[in-house]
């Protein structure tokens, strides 16, 4: 492509891997600043005196009646960082915004708003705001960027994507914590204030407060077994209020030590998409249509948004998908699983001969025009560089063990 170099080198800030594990569970982020590490080490410590709190959980059925459709589902991972940035070739603007891995809705409000802006700011092309733009990509992250766009102004927008329904972007579980993501630590704190600024979309759609969406996202209490693995520590004191040490009890004699974020954010994100789509459609154009090379696209302005299809339009090596296993669970009672659970296991090797990092994630998801009871989600695993070919069925039932494990039944 022939990009200007001149341009390149300043705006593009997702540039090589940073040379660690892609999945890096954020470890750094406690080393951003030593006197940030002894506030928050301070401020957590528990008096072992002191008894925890103890919360009663039904644990969800999970006999095989209770289990619904298996689904698989292939994360856009970007090694090293996502791409957020724009480029200059010829007479085009292309902005970048794809790579998020597992947190694509925890960052697509805040990615969107930072990206347009990036565009907006540069000083070498004039933007024209009644010119076509056009968004390539139908998933989360395309849709809120063709929704910022027309909060900004922009009148002829065209959203073009090889295919609309039952994307990665409707099956994702709806935790809103930096999970499942590349990061290189010199980027953490932007990543850190983009999902601050997400957050603070999803918790006024859960209040209430938002003018375009009044449904999708609620707040429940978060559970980790450690303040690291959440993911977010960074938003404590911003947004939210510091996790608590508890004791879920699921009153069968198994208990569990964890931390709680009682003001987490569950996204139901199958409404949630449904939702951007209804408020779209009178606004802008949607086509239906396959690219093959981002030079098909035309139009002075574009934002390419494409996940996985970034590896080819874009020639990103560094894009890869990340195969996760998720059931959907029936015949529950909703009341019961009011909450989200995220626990990570060991690194394990799948029949496949492939690296699997297991989790039990556990949330109060539902499909679109299913019956109220049910609900839930179960669970999950991240299998880098995993295809169609690789499927890793074996991993559905490894998911349900672990699952019974941990809720001793």
């Amino acid at each position: 492509m022939n990009l200007d170099q001149s341009q390149s080198s300043n705006l593009n800030i997702s540039t090589s891997t940073s040379g660690k594990s892609s999945l890096n569970r954020r470890k750094f982020i406690y080393s951003i600043a030593a006197s940030s590490a002894a506030l928050y080490l301070s401020g957590c410590e528990k008096n072992p005196n002191t008894p925890l709190e103890v919360r009663n959980i039904i644990p969800p059925r999970l006999d095989t009646a209770y289990l619904g459709q298996e689904i698989l589902c292939y994360r856009p991972l970007r090694k090293g960082s996502p791409n957020m940035s724009f480029q200059i070739i010829g007479d085009q603007i292309i902005g970048h915004n794809y790579g998020h891995g597992g947190s694509g809705w925890t960052l697509a409000p805040g990615c969107s708003k930072y990206v347009i802006g990036l565009v907006e700011g540069q000083k070498v092309k004039v933007i024209d705001k009644n010119a076509p733009v056009t968004v390539i990509g139908g998933g989360i992250l395309g849709l809120f960027t063709a929704y910022e766009l027309i909060n900004r102004g922009y009148t002829k927008v065209t959203i073009v994507a090889a295919a609309y329904d039952n994307l990665t972007s409707h099956n994702a579980g709806g935790l809103i914590a930096p999970v499942s993501m590349s990061n290189d630590p010199q980027l953490q704190p932007l990543i850190d204030q983009i999902g601050i600024d997400a957050y603070k979309f999803y918790e006024q759609i859960s209040k209430g407060q938002q003018a375009d969406f009044k449904k999708g996202a609620v707040i429940v209490p978060t559970y980790f077994e450690n303040r690291e693995d959440s993911g977010l520590e960074p938003y404590v004191g911003k947004v939210m209020q510091p996790a608590k040490d508890v004791m879920l009890d699921f009153g069968n004699g198994t208990q569990r030590r964890m931390v709680s974020y009682d003001d987490g954010i569950f996204v139901d994100t199958a409404i949630m998409m449904k939702s951007l789509r209804d408020y779209l459609a009178p606004k802008v154009t949607f086509v239906t249509q396959k690219l093959d090379r981002l030079s098909e696209i035309t139009t002075p302005l574009v934002f390419n948004c494409t996940g996985l299809g970034a590896f080819s339009l874009n020639n990103d090596a560094e894009v890869a998908p990340v195969q996760g296993h998720l059931i959907m669970l029936k015949d529950q009672v909703p009341a019961n699983l009011q909450y989200m659970l995220l626990v990570y296991f060991n690194k394990a090797i799948t029949t496949a001969g492939q690296e699997v990092k297991r989790s039990l994630y556990v949330f109060p998801k539902q499909l679109l025009n299913t019956p109220v009871n049910d609900i839930g989600v179960l669970g999950g695993t991240f299998i880098e560089n995993a295809t169609p070919n690789t499927p890793n069925l074996e991993e559905f039932k490894i998911m349900v063990d672990n699952a019974k494990k941990f809720y001793g039944i």
